[in-house]
């Protein structure tokens, strides 16, 4: 199945609510992130075995990782879960950064590390939150 049905079919599986938020984050981050590379990782380790909530990805950036091994990941995942909806602004180096630049101007949102974590998508200021999402990707490998 082709990423864009991926992303539609897991999107439209979520409750109405998170449904209805995920279908216009992800026309936000299209259009905020055109010529992005798009993403969809399932949760799933190599051994099929479930390890993370599925997550829609955004950009594309080199990551080194603890294990010395260095691969392309995305630079902006948005992932639903039980408690509504989790972005994580990755390659970022100082993750203390995103919580006292933006946590305060997002609205009701806790932003720990790389993590923005919002019940809905109207709790939060979106203007704020496209400036952390253009931030971090220009930042990727660098600080925030």
């Amino acid at each position: 199945m082709e990423i864009t049905a991926q992303i539609n079919t897991y999107i439209n599986k979520q409750p109405d609510a998170t449904c209805a938020d995920l279908h216009e984050l992800h026309n936000l981050m299209l259009r905020w992130l055109p010529n992005s590379k798009l993403w969809f990782d399932e949760g799933l380790n190599a051994e099929g075995k479930v390890v993370t909530n599925p997550t829609i990805g955004y950009g594309a950036y080199m990551h080194n990782f603890a294990d010395k091994s260095i691969r392309e990941v995305f630079q902006i995942g948005i992932s639903a879960n039980t408690r509504g909806i989790s972005v994580y602004i990755m390659g970022i180096r100082n993750t203390m950064n995103l919580a006292e630049i933006f946590g305060e101007r997002l609205g009701k949102a806790k932003v720990t590390g790389y993590c923005i974590a919002f019940k809905k998508l109207e709790d939060i200021n979106l203007d704020v939150f496209e400036e952390v999402v253009r931030r971090g990707v220009e930042r990727s490998g660098k600080s925030l």
